[in-house]
């Protein structure tokens, strides 16, 4: 078998080891919560028998272990359960039905913010190396290491204040629905994208420069700008071809962030995403939706770092010409 092939199918199986390990997290740590859903929903008065009825009816007093194969079993086949919010009505409420039009806000919200800071991370990142220790690096370098410093939740007020209850450009609540047109949903999310791309374009830019600086330091560039080869060239036919794989890397992890890290921004402009339906289930102990929200975060984050590790494996010239 293919060196590469070989490290990429070890790859594909450890991504899915440590996402049945995540899963299993992730139930034991929802059965460890205090509280319940029956105790939520009834209120302190409710009598032991009461509680011990409507858990009945939520199949909440049968053994962990045999809840915890079903729920995963149902995943595999594209069923998350149903959401214990349309227990005891005549329609039930799928998981799935819940989760996918938060899903697509927060996606939205990544890709805006996506679009904007992979190009201007990658373009900052590359020129703050090549101008390494002048003015232009230093200002970046104390601007980068302030936003990075400072909480998405911070970032977020303050983009508020100005943006929405100062100068009135914005909402201050990012409120939107199905319903919702295309530009109308961009301009309603721009603020909460904004405070999203500030952070990215921070740990980017700076996970870009020192990439990029290791990589000019090699003995291979310094061969080429001994033969003459003007910088540019360096640049474009020696540089950038072998920094593919920890660009890529730097890229897929930021993008990782994007999805897994949009809880605190959507709760504070109360954007309508996966994040806040996480927030919200966990208050009223929705657990089936808080399982379901809390596992495609690490599958997204899990698939992504992946892509990335998949990605440096095929680009690696010692495993794609083995001797």
């Amino acid at each position: 078998m293919h060196p590469v092939l070989r490290t990429v199918l070890q790859r594909l199986g450890l991504g899915l080891l440590t996402l049945f390990i995540v899963s299993l997290v992730i139930f034991l740590s929802l059965e460890m919560l205090p509280g319940g859903y029956a105790q939520n929903i009834l209120g302190q008065g409710a009598t032991p028998e009461t509680v011990a009825a409507f858990n009945h009816e939520l199949g909440l007093d049968r053994p962990a272990y045999i809840r915890y194969f079903e729920w995963i079993f149902g995943v595999l086949h594209g069923d998350f359960g149903n959401s214990y919010a349309g227990v005891g009505g005549s329609v039930k409420l799928s998981v799935a039905s819940v989760i996918a039009p938060r899903l697509y806000n927060t996606f939205f919200l990544a890709m805006m913010a996506a679009i904007v800071a992979v190009p201007v991370s990658l373009a900052l990142g590359l020129l703050a190396a090549l101008k390494r220790n002048s003015w232009f690096d230093r200002i970046v370098n104390a601007v980068t290491l302030t936003t990075i410093a400072t909480p998405e939740f911070f970032i977020a007020y303050i983009l508020m204040f100005f943006f929405a209850l100062k100068y009135r450009w914005f909402y201050t609540m990012s409120t939107v629905d199905a319903n919702t047109p295309f530009f109308e949903h961009v301009y309603r999310a721009a603020l909460p994208a904004l405070t999203m791309t500030l952070v990215i374009i921070a740990h980017m830019m700076r996970m870009t420069r020192a990439a990029i600086i290791n990589l000019l330091a090699s003995p291979y560039i310094e061969m080429a700008r001994l033969k003459g080869i003007p910088p540019r060239e360096v640049i474009l036919k020696h540089a950038l071809p072998n920094a593919w794989a920890p660009i890529v890397t730097v890229i897929a992890f930021n993008l990782a962030y994007l999805v897994v890290g949009v809880v605190v921004v959507e709760v504070v402009f109360v954007y309508p995403g996966i994040g806040q339906l996480m927030v919200d289930s966990v208050s009223s102990r929705n657990m089936p939706v808080v399982q379901a929200c809390a596992l495609i975060f690490a599958a997204t984050y899990i698939l992504l770092n992946l892509t990335a590790d998949v990605i440096s494996i095929v680009t690696n010239p010692r495993l794609l010409h083995p001797k």
